[in-house]
C-alpha cells in the first residue's frame, strides 16, 4: 500500500474556505487563536466554521502561549479536536493544558539555521516524555514572532524517525510540497500563506492545487 501523507490547511477564517478544504480532501485544518494573527479567528467565529465540518476531519486550534482558561473558553465554543502550540510553552505547560482540557496536542518547533538534528531529537523526546497526549512536532522556519515566515528550512537535517511522527511546515506551496514529501517523507504537511491570494485569503485553486501535489508525490513513492 502506497504511503499517504496527510495534509492541514491552517488558518482558515471563511466557511467557503472550509468548504473547499474539506471537498479537496483536507484530512485537517487548522483555526488560529492568536489575535496579533491577520488569520485570527474568534471562538463564536471558530464555533460557526467548524458546524460544517465533517467526522474525520479532525480540528485543529492554533494557540501562542495560552493560558488553561483561555483554551477552555475557546473549546465552550468550538469543537476542537487537537491543540497545536506555537508559542514557547514548556512541556509541562502542554501536558498541563491538553490534559486539563483532555484533548491530543501537537507543539511547533520553530528551526533555527544551527539547529541540528541532534536537537530535534532531544525536542521530540522531552514533549513525548511529558505526556501521552503528545502527538509530534510540528517543524517551522524560525522567526522571531510567533506564526509562519514563508520560507523553508534545511530539510535535510531531519532524521527519518522525527520525520515519520512529525508535520512539515514552513514555506510550502504546491510549487515546492512535491519536493518536500519525497525528500522528507513526513507523517503530514501543514501550509498556510502557501495557499493565499493575500495575507489572511485563501485561494481555492491554491488549495486545490496544494492537495493535489501532495497525492501527486505520495502516488510517486
Amino acid at each position: 500500500m502506497k504511503p499517504r501523507t496527510r495534509i492541514k490547511l491552517c488558518g482558515l477564517s471563511r466557511p467557503e474556505d472550509v468548504a473547499t478544504a474539506v471537498d479537496a480532501g483536507a484530512d485537517a485544518i487548522g483555526l488560529v487563536f492568536y489575535p496579533p494573527s491577520p488569520r485570527h479567528v474568534a471562538p463564536g467565529q471558530a464555533g460557526r466554521l467548524l458546524a460544517q465540518l465533517p467526522a474525520y476531519v479532525t480540528a485543529v486550534g492554533l494557540f501562542v502561549n495560552p493560558t488553561p482558561e483561555q483554551v477552555q473558553e475557546v473549546l465552550a465554543a468550538a469543537p476542537l479536536t487537537m491543540l497545536q502550540f506555537h508559542g514557547d510553552e514548556t512541556p509541562a505547560q502542554c501536558a498541563a493544558i491538553a490534559q486539563t482540557v483532555r484533548l491530543p496536542f501537537m507543539r511547533a518547533l520553530r528551526v533555527r539555521p544551527q539547529t541540528t538534528a541532534a536537537d530535534l531529537l532531544e525536542f521530540d523526546r522531552q514533549y513525548r516524555a511529558c505526556s501521552p497526549l503528545f502527538s509530534g512536532p510540528l517543524l517551522d522556519t524560525w522567526s522571531d514572532a510567533y506564526g509562519g515566515t514563508g520560507k523553508v528550512f534545511d530539510w535535510s537535517l531531519i532524521p527519518a524517525d522525527i520525520a515519520r511522527r512529525a508535520a512539515l511546515s514552513g514555506g510550502l506551496n504546491a510549487q515546492n510540497v512535491t519536493d518536500a514529501v519525497r525528500r522528507v517523507r513526513p507523517h503530514a504537511v501543514d501550509v498556510s500563506s502557501g495557499i493565499e491570494s493575500a495575507k489572511g485569503v485563501k485561494d481555492g485553486a491554491l488549495m486545490r492545487a496544494f492537495i493535489a501535489a501532495v497525492r501527486a508525490a505520495d502516488q510517486a513513492s
